[in-house]
């Protein structure tokens, strides 16, 4: 009687393990890509408030979205380097920040709680007129 008690014990414990590992399971986002809205590549902005845009990526929780001036390989300055956390307070997939007159590239690359994109970027200059 004991043992298909323990016989019992462990079957349970075995399905009860891979249940959860099937609930927990986080799905692999890492071959998908962020498509970029706006800027686009070589877009020239004539407003110094630059709203970035880009495709969501199904099952991503969040997006981290960076912008360099004049771009990533020469970096004078990161004048984006924020992680935007998607849930109630946040469901969108933009932001708008004001920028100087200036060539800048940014990037941004989905995650979730257990895989990450690669990084999709665009370069853009800001020519703002000063009326």
């Amino acid at each position: 009687m004991k043992t298909i008690k323990t016989i019992l014990g462990l079957f349970l414990l075995i399905f009860f393990v891979s249940s959860c590992e099937e609930l927990l399971e986080v799905p692999d986002i890492s071959n998908e890509n962020v498509v970029l809205l706006a800027p686009l590549e070589s877009t020239i902005v004539t407003q110094s408030n630059v709203d970035f845009s880009w495709n969501e990526v199904f099952e991503a929780t969040q997006y981290r979205v960076q912008v360099a001036a004049p771009n990533f390989e020469n970096a004078a300055q990161i004048v984006i380097d924020t992680t935007i956390i998607i849930d109630s307070a946040f469901t969108g997939n933009r932001i708008i920040k004001s920028l100087v007159n200036s060539e800048y590239e940014w990037r941004v690359k989905a995650m979730n709680s257990g895989f990450e994109t690669e990084f999709s970027s665009s370069k853009f200059e800001v020519n703002a007129s000063t009326n």
